[in-house]
């Protein structure tokens, strides 16, 4: 992950822009006055956490991500914007080196061994007879091929050095296999073994799509540990992976929430099941790190836990202790306190919810799909199943069972940040213990944090997404197409005059800074422009000459070979022109979508007429129809 998709990875556009514009949240979306001219009539400006970016449709018409909003706040050019960033969210900026270029490259290497990893496992499951029990042990859980291949579950074969063998022979080192997490060192450094053996595999990837690790379960109910996962690596960090958030990121938006199970399995059958907005943390304690990962895309979590993981067994244990993710996790550890506090923090809406005795989200959803969707439903926040919890089957008209659960409860109701919540939960847990309220107030008054203390956090973002643009959401697709048309033209920079010719002739705009979104985008494209309005020196040597050090990285990756060979000037420019044209249409939608939303906005408030936004409305609706015309007709390249 580059040092700017890292940056917007942990810094929330909702979170920075407020600071210092008043937002309301309206739907998925947040609207506000546009802060870079006066305006104080219709809050033309808006915030899209799901792309991390903004627009402002009054004055400015302008628009962005969190670089380009701090940039046009305070001033900057890029890179003072990027250290500024940086530092809020935390990170260390690195040089731009041959050492960290070929750094990325070997980590690029690592991803494409743990895919081929994903085929070789899959091979055995599907292919050969070993796999075979592996392969009936799904079926008879429900799974169906389809999902099987869907979710690259695969097979390691019961030796210990078949993957070793296989992957040496293909030109991978021992070394690059135990970084990976692939075998494992024996003792005293006698060489390397397979780490996986006799085995189910589930490929882990991050939210993007891209490979990071394995987990694997045990076929014989004797071997130990039943889950394995990959150990620490360079590219798998448990505690900040969320097993199948890749497939569910799209319905967890389109749902405005998401359930949390423990096992790989309870992610596939409800997958398969038709409820696909749910992940796994693998066996650990959800983190805040996973929180704010999730909060990118809904404020609404759900946890469906096991009646024994979530339950009295280990509230009692103590709801503070703090516990290492361990290989041989069977259980996902329910930390309530833990859960309060992140989504006290995080702001988002936590709640908790119990399976039927005995079953796991895989079989409930088998048995009925229905009972599943009531499940989920019934949820409850997290201070309430505590209570309640704690309370089944006790005796609670023993004064000592009543003091021991108030004490277990009320440090969970002092942290909840909000005064009528707190005053709610206290009027619930006296009344269920059937004591004065007041009594509830005076002993948690001495647990009780300084609320003053808080400080508001900074709130993760999701890194853009590198899978097949075919389930990109728009805004993903738009900055794959800005990604495209840029490595055309750094490639040829005279394009340019036969691209916009081409755009005129179609009754369309010349490409302009104002077609990309990206801030990164912007600054190349501003550079690309300004190289043919000089003489002074060819305009690719006048682009690396004046390319900001934080962009290297970038510009080199966007001229890397293409897979299929370098394009002749005439392929190149009409995949420019198609690639434009496109990357319009959606900006075209997108933005009239969002003036109907501002429009029905002004029409809630009692002004009947479509607002301010008319002219700009049809003049958008026009633009959009030469689009669509340029898109199926002829192209003209001349």
């Amino acid at each position: 992950m580059s040092s700017t998709e890292e940056i917007k990875a942990r810094i929330d556009i909702v979170d920075l822009v407020s600071e210092t514009v008043k937002l309301r949240r309206t739907g998925k979306n947040y609207t506000g006055f546009c802060p870079f001219h006066p305006n104080s009539r219709t809050p033309a400006f808006v915030i899209f956490p799901d792309s991390g970016t903004w627009r402002c449709f009054g004055q400015c018409n302008e628009g962005g991500d969190i670089f380009r909003f701090v940039m046009k706040k305070e001033g900057w050019d890029f890179p003072q914007a990027l250290q500024y960033l940086a530092d809020k969210a935390g990170i260390q900026l690195e040089a731009h080196t041959p050492e960290k270029q070929a750094e990325d490259e070997q980590y690029d290497r690592l991803r494409g061994l743990l895919e081929e990893a994903t085929t070789f496992f899959r091979h055995a499951l599907l292919q050969t007879a070993p796999g075979k029990p592996a392969l009936e042990y799904l079926q008879k859980r429900g799974l169906t091929l389809a999902t099987i291949e869907m979710f690259g579950l695969g097979f390691a074969p019961d030796s210990w050095d078949a993957l070793l063998n296989y992957f040496s022979a293909k030109g991978y080192t021992p070394q690059e296999l135990f970084e990976v997490g692939l075998v494992t060192e024996r003792q005293e450094g006698a060489g390397f073994y397979d780490r996986f053996r006799h085995r189910i595999t589930f490929p882990i990837r991050d939210g993007t799509g891209k490979m990071t690790g394995f987990g694997a379960r045990i076929l014989r109910p004797d071997d130990i540990p039943k889950f394995l996962n990959s150990p620490q690596t360079v590219l798998f960090d448990k505690g900040r992976l969320l097993y199948g958030l890749d497939l569910a990121r799209k319905p967890i938006r389109a749902q405005d929430q998401v359930v949390i199970v423990e096992g790989y399995l309870d992610v596939i059958a409800l997958h398969q099941g038709g409820f696909a907005n749910v992940v796994s943390p693998m066996g650990t304690a959800l983190t805040e790190d996973q929180i704010r990962m999730l909060k990118r895309f809904t404020r609404r979590i759900v946890l469906a836990l096991d009646p024994d993981a979530a339950g009295v067994k280990a509230t009692l244990r103590g709801l503070e202790i703090t516990r290492q993710a361990m290989d041989h996790s069977d259980e996902m550890i329910f930390d309530a306190r833990g859960l309060v506090r992140h989504e006290a923090r995080l702001e988002a809406d936590v709640r908790v919810t119990t399976l039927p005795p005995g079953m796991d989200p895989d079989e409930v959803v088998l048995r009925d799909p229905v009972e599943w969707a009531k499940i989920v439903e019934n949820a409850q926040p997290v201070v309430i199943h505590v209570m309640e919890t704690l309370a089944a089957g006790r005796n609670l008209e023993d004064p000592k069972v009543k003091s021991e659960i108030a004490a277990q409860v009320l440090p969970l109701i002092e942290d909840v940040p909000n005064a009528i919540e707190r005053d709610a939960y206290r009027q619930r847990l006296a009344r269920m213990l059937k004591v004065d309220e007041y009594a509830l107030v005076g002993s948690g008054a001495a647990q009780a944090p300084a609320r003053g203390s808080r400080k508001k956090p900074r709130i993760a973002r999701v890194e853009r997404s590198k899978i097949s643009d075919l389930t990109l959401v728009p805004a993903q697709t738009a900055f794959k197409l800005e990604e495209h048309s840029l490595r055309l033209l750094l490639r040829q920079p005279d394009a340019l005059y036969l691209l916009d010719r081409s755009l005129q002739t179609a009754g369309l705009s010349r490409l302009s800074v104002s077609d990309f979104e990206s801030a990164e985008h912007q600054l190349i494209a501003k550079l690309i422009l300004q190289s043919l309005d000089q003489d002074d020196m060819e305009p690719g040597h006048y682009i690396q000459q004046n390319l900001p050090e934080v962009l290297q990285a970038m510009a080199d990756e966007l001229l890397t070979p293409l897979e299929k060979g370098e394009p002749t000037a005439e392929k190149l420019m009409e995949d420019l022109l198609r690639t434009v044209i496109r990357l319009r249409q959606i900006r075209i939608t997108d933005t009239l979508n969002q003036l109907r939303f501002l429009q029905e906005e002004i029409q809630q408030q009692g002004d009947l007429s479509l607002g301010p936004y008319q002219e700009s409305f049809a003049q958008y609706i026009q633009v959009r129809d030469r689009l669509d015309k340029a898109s199926v007709r002829p192209l003209h390249l001349e």
